[in-house]
């Protein structure tokens, strides 16, 4: 079999595909033939060079999807604008996902995260990095500038990803809009009183004007 010259084209090719298989079919209703069918002539063997599994697709599209606008890079090279209003307009900026069309892909994702503790493994590990490379870097700004009351960046940075990335992480632990809306409002008031008042009225209208529907659909996963 010849060497694939294009592989990063090819990979695209697959998420592309999967995605707006997802989105039209459903991720469980979505087949491996299905996404092979939409690929415009690659074969399946070429798509299992890529990926052992459509759960496999699943966890890199949601990566890409939650991960790709670099919205904390953006938000650092604003201008005008103090550490804290930055870590803002990034948080929101990155909260594409809770809008509804992306809702399947992400109750889908619960059901992964839940069957393979391998990608929680991952998560923990991305939560590392993105602490030094994203976080640290905007509370020390926020610091230096006195928007942010703690001299502590690292250690909020890594509270801040645990907090966001793992207890409310629905993937993780699973909540009714009730519940969901009980954890924001607690996570704000831990951390207006540690001195960085992230969750304004702003950022809590952009989490809870999306419409979860988070619980109605986990029925349909749950084993």
């Amino acid at each position: 079999m010849p060497r694939n010259k294009y592989p990063e084209e090819t990979v695209q090719k697959i998420l592309d595909a999967s995605l707006q298989l997802f989105l039209e079919k459903g991720y469980e209703k979505t087949t491996v033939l299905d996404i092979v069918g939409n690929l415009g002539g690659l074969t399946r063997g070429a798509f299992y060079h890529h990926f052992k599994s459509k759960e496999e697709v699943l966890e890199a599209l949601t990566d890409k999807l939650f991960r790709e606008d670099d919205s904390f890079e953006r938000a650092r090279k604003e201008t005008g604008l103090t550490g804290l209003q930055k870590m803002k307009r990034a948080i929101i900026n990155q909260l594409h996902f809770v809008e509804p069309k992306y809702q399947s892909l992400v109750v889908a994702h619960m059901s992964l995260v839940e069957k393979n503790p391998q990608v929680l493994a991952k998560i923990i590990v991305e939560i590392r990095e993105a602490v030094a490379e994203y976080l640290q870097p905007l509370i020390e700004e926020g610091i230096a500038d006195g928007s942010i009351r703690n001299n502590n960046a690292k250690l909020l940075g890594e509270l801040l990803q645990l907090f966001g990335n793992v207890w409310m992480n629905p993937s993780v632990f699973p909540a009714t809009e009730t519940e969901a809306f009980e954890k924001l409002m607690l996570t704000k008031q831990i951390f207006d009183g540690l001195g960085l008042p992230l969750f304004d009225d702003e950022v809590i209208a952009r989490f809870t004007s999306a419409e979860w529907g988070f619980e109605e659909e986990m029925k349909g996963t749950s084993r």
